[in-house]
């Protein structure tokens, strides 16, 4: 099997695997007294240490979460209840979704426009910002186009227009696959075990430390009192382990999935539209066949073993792509649309998907009006 679709979720790693193991056998709870129960909870200090250190200086800490949904929803509902909240129309949808929640909750929901690669439309979002702008929310990395919104010099502007406004990331397609360090002007941070290699439902939101979050989840104070419920021990174990490997090896895997994601494009028949742009992730690239449709050609894929996304899989059950249709593509193209994401660089892989996928391109062309 050729699995192209990391940017869904990623196979956990063996050194992930072998560190849940070990705290599922470790089991105790770390909010209890007794010495492996303490054990645990310093386990899980260095843990969030480690997490929080990796992309964040100094003056910084972490909250564990469920995942990277937690970690947004965390973020918006913490600060978005008064005012207005400014984000765009390329969020994930556990921005989106949540953002447009907020004028139930009391406020404002303004969506910036996007650039047609997927990135924000900067002077738009801009406009939006005024002096009630209690949060904004920009994605680091589209999770569907892979365009690469420049956070550091974009929250600098939201700062220098309002610095009382909180500025928070979706980083999840970013945590692991580019490299960055959080610049003072970004207040949240969001990001997510299984995109590197680690286990599904465990997530964390990286924040400065004098920001208090309002809690989604109440009950037994957690997390300094930011997020109840007993900690997902194996989890965090996995998420550690997983960061350890995806940073430790982290320049020849991006120059490996360079060299992959340059191969698959160099082989692609005329008839397969690129859609990411050159200034994009080189873990996601999306893709159309003009006419065509997403879930026909995945299936065709399928039955060489390879496997691909149709998109977001969090909106995999829309008709076609929210963002890639704010992007400004007609429907014969959003119909078509495949996205390849690499994790580990395989150029005879890619270029072996490449050919099949415009052999299938080829044969459906046929068909199509």
């Amino acid at each position: 099997m050729i699995y192209l679709d990391n940017a869904a979720t990623t196979a956990p790693c063996g050194e992930a695997i072998a560190a849940a193991r070990e705290y599922c056998e470790k089991f105790f709870n770390p909010s209890a007294l007794y010495r492996q129960g303490v054990e645990t909870a310093e386990f899980i200090k260095e843990a969030r240490a480690f997490i929080t250190s990796l992309i964040a200086p100094a003056g910084y800490d972490c909250i564990f979460t469920s995942g990277g949904t937690e970690a947004d929803n965390t973020a918006v509902f913490s600060f978005g209840a008064r005012g207005n909240v400014v984000t765009t129309l390329g969020e994930h949808s556990a921005v989106y979704e949540a953002v447009r929640q907020i004028p139930s909750r009391g406020g404002e929901a303004r969506f910036a426009k996007l650039n047609r690669d997927g990135s924000v439309d900067v002077d738009d979002l801009l406009a939006l910002v005024d002096d009630k702008t209690s949060l904004v929310s920009i994605v680091h990395v589209n999770n569907e186009t892979g365009a690469i919104n420049d956070i550091a010099r974009i929250s600098a502007l939201v700062k220098k227009k309002n610095p009382r406004a909180v500025f928070h990331s979706d980083g999840v397609q970013a945590f692991g696959k580019i490299p960055f360090t959080l610049p003072a002007t970004v207040d949240l941070y969001s990001v997510s075990a299984h995109k590197i290699g680690g286990f599904k439902g465990t997530g964390a939101l990286v924040k400065k430390k004098d920001i208090q979050v309002h809690p989604l989840l109440f009950g037994g104070m957690q997390e300094n009192g930011q997020r109840s419920g007993t900690e997902n021990v194996a989890g965090i174990a996995a998420f550690k382990a997983a960061a350890q490997v995806a940073f430790s090896n982290f320049g020849a895997r991006v120059e490996g999935v360079k060299k992959a994601k340059a191969a698959f494009i160099a082989h692609l028949s005329d008839d397969i539209r690129v859609l990411s742009s050159t200034n994009s992730s080189p873990f996601i690239l999306s893709v159309s066949l003009e006419g065509g449709r997403s879930e026909v050609i995945q299936h065709i894929l399928e039955e060489d073993g390879i496997i691909v996304g149709t998109g977001s899989a969090c909106s995999s059950r829309s008709k076609y792509s929210r963002i890639l249709k704010e992007c400004g593509y007609a429907p014969s193209v959003l119909e078509g649309v495949i996205r390849i994401s690499f994790y580990d660089g395989d150029e005879q892989q890619a270029e072996f998907a490449a050919l099949k996928l415009s052999a299938a391109a080829k044969r459906l062309k046929k068909f199509l009006r």
